[in-house]
Parts: C-alpha cells; structure tokens; sequence
C-alpha cells in the first residue's frame, strides 16, 4: 500500500528469509508449537490430558485463524489470551488444556528466544559466506603490492591480500564472539507468574522432580538444550543486550570495511561493483559514487546505536518484571536483525564485485617508494664506504627537496635522481632504479596472508562448507 509507511528495512534492504523469521506467521506457529510442547509435556508426566487432544493441536498448528484473533483481541486487548481462544475455537475438545499453567511469557518469551536463535543461525551463515569471498580475495592478492597508509599518509608497502586480512581478522573475531552467544541461547521454560513456577507445583501437586521435568522436555521439543536456571516473569533482557551486541559488533567491521573501500575507490584503485546501467549521480553522469559501501556504513550506525536500546531495557527492569520493555524490542530487536542482514547481503556483493587497478595501485606506490627506500639506499651507501652520519643528513636534505618539487611544484618525485647527482653516495640513476622492486619493500605480507588463511580461516570454512556458496545479490 502506498498511503501509509513501509520500513525501509523490509522494502529495501532485508532479506526473505530474514523477514520471515520476524513474521507474524513465525511467532504465531511458534507459539502454537509451544503450547503442544507444554501440553505433551504435562500429558506425559500424568496431567489428566489425552492423546486425542494433543491430535486435535497438532492438527491446526500451521492453519492459524488471524480473523477470530483479532476480534477476540478488539475485546480482550490480550494478544496471548485472544490467540488461546482463537486456537480453543479450532480445537475444542482440547481448548480446556492449551496454556494450562502457564503465563503469557511462557509463548512470549520463549518465542522470543526462539525467533533470536533462527535469525543469529541467518546472520552466521551470511558472516560465513562473506568470509569466504574475502578469504579468496586476500589469496588472490597476497602478493600485489600496494602503498600501506598510517594516519591515511603513505608509510611502509604492504599488499592488496594483507590489507583484506585486516578485514577479516575483525568478521572472525564477530564470528568467535556470535558463536559464544548462540552455544549460551536457552528457553526461558515454564517460569509461572514471578518465576516461582507455583502454578505448576500446583498442577503436580507439590511434585518437584515433574516440574524439573517439564521444562527439560520442553526444552528438548523445541530444539533446546536447556531453559534459565532462574527467572523473573521473563528471560533476563540481558540476553537481548549480549545478542544487539553481537549484531553491533558485525556492523562496526562492515563499517570499517566499506570505509577503506570509499578511501580506495577515491584513490581509483580498488572500485565497488558498478552495473552497465547504474547511474552515479543525477547531475555529473562521469561520476562512479560507492553507492553500495555507502549503505552499509549507513545501516551500520543504525545497528551500532540500536544496541544501546535493550542495554538501558535491561538496566531499568523493576524487580520480577514490568511491561516497558515491550515496545521497545518490538522495534530493536528484529529491526536490528534486519540492518544487519541487508548489510551482510551488500558486503558479500561488494566483496564478490570488488575491481582491482593494479596499474593505479602500482603508479601510487611508485611515486612514494624513493622515500621508502631511502634506508637500503643509505645502507648499500655505506657499504661501499660512505660515513653513515653524513648520508643520513644528505637523505633528510635530498628528501625534503624532493618532497618540496612534489608538494609545492607539483612536480614529479625526482629523489632518486637528486641522489645519483649527489657524490657522497657513489651511485649511479640505473643502480638506484634496481632497488625500487615493490616486492622488497612487502615484508612478510605474502606468508602472513597463506599463514592466516592456513590457521585461522580455512578450518572455519572446511567445518562449514555444506552452507558455503550464497548469492551475492542484493535488494535494490
């Protein structure tokens, strides 16, 4: 519809697959699975609960009757008990049973939890692939040498590979850090009202060990292996800060990412992809702007912030819980999830696109490396028996003049000629030409590269290759 506001995040930049994991459908067929669960569970720890009615739930668990939910909720105004008639009137021989014992966080709460583990697996499977293609990338230009910047001014080369390893090594840090979070996802369980689960020691009547039981079989239903050991109403909202965090985390490396690619892109020497048919700019149609890259740093500051909003819903829970965190992970949470999705989607597209200039990248180094060289040159000066103190002065004078002709002048970096005419060095123009080999100049850039990918990245990849080979592209 066009006479009302559509986020962007689902318009433009989200995935299917991300957005269905917030979908009402998703939240809705998870509930009702959770109420099987529960009513399973209670049925085979002794509750008065047949099979026949466990038959009748199952039966309509995908077939959710929207339109009786929604009248019931115009009269209620509770979506949770509005949803247990609307189920009751689909299943009456087992409307008696559904959410026996439980509070409305029971289907809230778990849900939630469910919802965050399927979306951090979405996001994990997209990290994975991203790190495939910048792994190929760094492989392929490990040995392409490239002018490394400190303070964005020109220091010491490095390569093309190396620099993307910088890349990486901050996706495999979010990939450590998401993985940790995931192993630690847990059920809130059946807490009851405060998390006493009084309610359920009521219907075992007093039996303990049931109670313990219930929620382990619940757990396990759902594909868990364990619910919080202790609880208010609700699951500590700390865990929505540690996964936010997760997701702040991603954004900040992409961010980073897409930063050093505009820079490059300005340079002219490494270029985001750019279709036959984009149009650059509405007014200058020469210009290539790094439309893509732009994007994810902008959906990057979302997320970064977003993830301060369920650090202060956690910090300011009153006891066992209170309602003001409701809205506010209506929003934070799945829109965060969806940021982050679009901009892993954009990162794998730029990644897999990404245009090298080596003859750009090549004439920058070049014009900087007499600079660069000027400690082999002083060195194979003194060698031949030159007084070491005298040639470090003549370097400083010889490269400050030349530094003047380029910045001043605008002419070209004339330092190695300025050396060959200065006798105090004994060398000639051809003999100083031959040190200006890039690849001396590298380090151990090329072994750091093949080490990183051998140690650290391609034992990732090999344990996760049967989900390896995602699409790259991307939303409009």
């Amino acid at each position: 519809m066009n006479d009302r506001y559509n986020s962007p995040l689902s318009e433009r930049y989200a995935s299917k697959e991300m957005q269905y994991i917030f979908s009402p459908d998703m939240k809705f067929k998870t509930w009702r699975k959770l109420w099987i669960a529960l009513a399973e569970s209670e049925m085979e720890l002794g509750l008065n609960i047949t099979q026949e009615q466990i038959d009748e739930l199952k039966e309509h668990a995908e077939d959710i009757n929207y339109d009786v939910a929604k009248e019931r909720e115009k009269i209620v105004r509770h979506d949770v008990m509005s949803h247990v008639y609307a189920y009751g009137v689909q299943c009456p021989k087992a409307k008696g049973i559904i959410h026996l014992g439980a509070t409305s966080c029971y289907v809230g709460d778990n849900t939630d939890i469910i919802v965050m583990t399927e979306a951090l697996k979405l996001v994990r499977k997209k990290l994975i692939n991203v790190i495939n293609e910048l792994a190929k990338f760094a492989d392929k230009y490990k040995s392409q040498p490239t002018l490394a910047f400190t303070h964005f001014q020109p220091a010491q080369p490095t390569t093309v590979g190396k620099r993307a390893t910088l890349w990486l090594m901050e996706l495999k840090l979010d990939l450590d850090d998401l993985d940790y979070v995931l192993d630690g996802m847990m059920l809130l369980g059946s807490k009851g009202t405060t998390g006493t689960q009084a309610s359920f020691l009521e219907l075992f009547e007093g039996d303990h060990e049931k109670i313990k039981e219930l929620e382990k079989k619940i757990a396990k239903k759902m594909g868990f292996e364990k619910c919080f050991p202790v609880s208010g109403q609700t699951y500590s909202r700390k865990m929505d800060t540690r996964v936010l965090n997760i997701l702040a985390g991603i954004a900040a490396s992409a961010h980073k990412f897409s930063n050093d690619i505009r820079l490059l892109q300005h340079l002219k020497e490494i270029e985001e992809p750019f279709e036959k048919n984009q149009i650059g700019s509405s007014a200058m149609a020469y210009k290539r702007n790094p439309m893509r890259s732009e994007r994810i740093a902008s959906l990057a500051n979302y997320v970064m912030v977003t993830a301060l909003n369920p650090a202060i819903t956690s910090a300011t829970q009153w006891f066992e819980r209170t309602l003001d965190d409701s809205a506010n992970k209506r929003l934070s949470v799945p829109e965060s999830f969806l940021a982050i999705d679009g901009i892993l989607d954009l990162y794998l597209n730029v990644v897999d696109g990404l245009v090298v200039y080596d003859k750009v990248i090549e004439k920058r180094l070049m014009s900087e490396l007499p600079f660069m060289a000027t400690e082999n040159i002083m060195m194979d000066a003194v060698k031949a028996g030159g007084d070491r103190q005298e040639l470090h002065e003549k370097i400083r004078e010889l490269s400050m003049e030349a530094g003047a002709n380029v910045k001043q002048k605008g002419l070209d970096n004339n330092l190695l000629e300025l050396i060959a005419n200065d006798e105090a060095f004994n060398m000639s123009l051809e003999d100083l030409q031959k040190t200006m080999n890039p690849s001396k100049y590298v380090g151990r850039s090329p072994e750091q590269v093949d080490e990183f990918l051998a140690s650290e990245i391609n034992p990732i990849l090999e344990a996760n290759k049967d989900i390896l080979g995602m699409s790259a592209e991307i939303n409009v």
